[in-house]
């Protein structure tokens, strides 16, 4: 009789008393990681302390790696090893005070049974922030149940009353009650019947959301999966860098340079050096211009609607950085391109809608406003932002709350007031090694619309606010801008009704979405109609705050 032989599961130890286990998930990219280590140490150091005064210690669940010069998690396969010898029922901390990469560590707290927290540093420079909302919204689309907490130096009184509140209990809720299911919002009949003949149109019509290689940055919360999206009337084309990056390579130079040419001429300023290693250079630039035109050729090809770059995989080590191309795609005054036979201009006189890091809920976001919009007579140019951080004005002009949202790609001039206002400068060497040009500049005033679409218990879902984009001293937004990343464009956000830790406690993604209205009146009709759009797509929808007066939307 053959015998088998029977694999053995090695038990990991058990965590002692008082032991609370902490993972730091980090970037897939090493120069990202040994950039960051020193902040996310300052930031162990602190949470042990907060730890200790509860009674508990906090003990590292892997090891600094003296060979790569840091503690993080890299990798997925990493990740795995780590949590083979975690304790599945003990506390668990992720500590974050970088970005990182969900799934490194995704399969671990799926399948962990003790409590979980996530807990972020409060800060520009190190978007710990940033990186928790993305494991959130990824954790909540998985269905993991989790805590989540935010300091800026993990020693004020409400800190630790909520750190010993999950010590005690395992779970922490926070109050969401700035939020109202739009039931029991009234809408107005006309943005009703828009937005119920737009979803309409786009469930019989259909449209095509062109995606280059899915799944970029970890963010797991950023895919939808094709059970959702395709009853709301979009559909997939997964489409692969390799073919863009070809593309890009079989675009002449003289198409390439009229379109630096057109840029040049409506007001952008390059700011160009010599220096492959450090500068924007010329090259960079009209390879980024080659992109351009490949990526409306591609688009055009297969039909797409819209289109999503990864960007900051894999084609960072063949191309410059992509930036330039997302945010001249989504602005409607751009460089006209034309067919491969120069017989058609492409999508003439309207944007190719571009969603950055290929965030499908911002791609499927984005379809949809450009649609409300345009048939509003609203301005049609939206763009993600990453919730990057907000800080109170220094210089005195507001006594508002003032968000930060910022991006590296996909913010169109139309926001900044047009091309003159805007510049293009080289993105950092740690993420982009053949660096490229943001699309950089100061968003204008006026009155926004903030969205986002995410994925609760296996159906799609939409929060809705309203905010005003201010204007602040040219000093105060330098020192926003040198606390973030200089290169990126900048909205100054203050929301209506939603105070800081509102917004963080029920926001599930790292990105949101913004655009425009005429005025604060159009700005609510355009909000609704487009959460009327959203619930006859099959959506839940949420109303969050107030509206710019105060009132609630109830």
């Amino acid at each position: 009789m053959t015998a088998y032989e029977i694999p053995s599961l090695a038990k990991p130890p058990k965590a002692g008393k008082g032991e609370v286990c902490l993972v730091a998930n980090g970037d897939l990219r090493l120069s990202a990681n040994q950039n960051c280590w020193a902040a996310q140490q300052e930031m162990e150091a602190e949470l042990a302390k907060a730890f200790e005064s509860c009674g508990y210690t906090l003990k590292r669940a892997h090891p600094y790696k003296e060979s790569e010069k840091h503690g993080f998690i890299g990798s997925q396969k990493e990740g795995m090893q780590v949590f083979q010898n975690i304790d599945p029922t003990c506390r668990l901390v992720v500590a974050e005070a970088v970005w990182q990469y969900s799934h490194h560590l995704l399969h671990g707290l799926i399948s962990h049974q003790g409590p979980i927290l996530t807990v972020a540093n409060w800060s520009g420079t190190w978007p710990g922030l940033v990186g928790m909302l993305n494991l959130n919204g990824s954790l909540t689309k998985a269905g993991v149940k989790y805590s989540t907490l935010w300091s800026e130096d993990f020693a004020d009184k409400r800190f630790q009353e909520q750190l010993g509140a999950w010590l005690e209990s395992g779970r922490i809720k926070h109050k969401t009650g700035h939020t109202v299911p739009l039931r029991k919002v009234k809408v107005g009949i006309k943005e009703r019947k828009l937005g119920g003949a737009l979803a309409a149109q786009l469930g019989h019509d259909k449209a095509i959301m062109g995606i280059f290689d899915e799944g970029c940055m970890g963010m797991f919360n950023a895919i939808i999966p094709d059970h959702l999206l395709n009853p709301t009337g979009v559909y997939k084309e997964r489409l692969s860098q390799s073919a863009l990056y070809y593309e890009t390579t079989q675009v002449r130079d003289d198409e390439a340079q009229a379109v630096r040419r057109w840029m040049e001429d409506h007001g952008l300023a390059f700011r160009t050096g010599p220096d492959h290693a450090r500068d924007l250079t010329d090259d960079q630039i009209l390879l980024q211009c080659k992109m351009y035109i490949a990526a409306l050729r591609i688009a055009d090809d297969f039909g797409c609607a819209l289109i999503g770059i990864q960007y900051q995989q894999g084609l960072k080590d063949l191309l410059p950085a992509s930036d330039l191309v997302e945010g001249t795609l989504n602005n409607t005054e751009r460089p006209p391109v034309t067919s491969r036979d120069g017989s058609r201009v492409l999508y003439d006189g309207e944007p190719l809608p571009h969603f950055n890091e290929v965030d499908e809920c911002a791609g499927l976001d984005g379809l949809m406003t450009y649609r409300v919009h345009k048939a509003m007579g609203q301005p049609v140019e939206n763009t993600l932002h990453d919730l990057r951080w907000g800080d109170w004005d220094k210089s005195g002009t507001t006594d508002e709350y003032v968000w930060v949202f910022l991006i590296s790609g996909s913010a169109p001039p139309a926001h900044f007031g047009g091309w003159q206002n805007a510049s293009s400068e080289r993105q950092p060497a740690m993420y982009f090694p053949n660096g490229g040009g943001t699309l950089k500049g100061i968003s204008k005033t006026g009155e926004i619309i903030w969205s986002r679409v995410f994925i609760e218990n296996d159906r799609l879902k939409m929060d809705l606010g309203r905010a005003e984009v201010i204007e602040l001293p040219a000093e105060e937004t330098h020192r926003r801008w040198q606390a973030t990343t200089s290169q990126w464009p900048i909205m100054h956000a203050v929301t209506y009704g939603v105070s800081r830790d509102q917004m963080m406690a029920r926001h599930k993604a790292n990105h949101i979405q913004v655009a425009y209205a005429n005025s604060a009146a159009e700005a609510d009709k355009a909000l609704l109609a487009k959460a009327a759009m959203a619930e006859a797509m099959g959506m839940e929808v949420a109303i969050c705050g107030t509206r710019k007066n105060g009132k609630a939307w109830d």
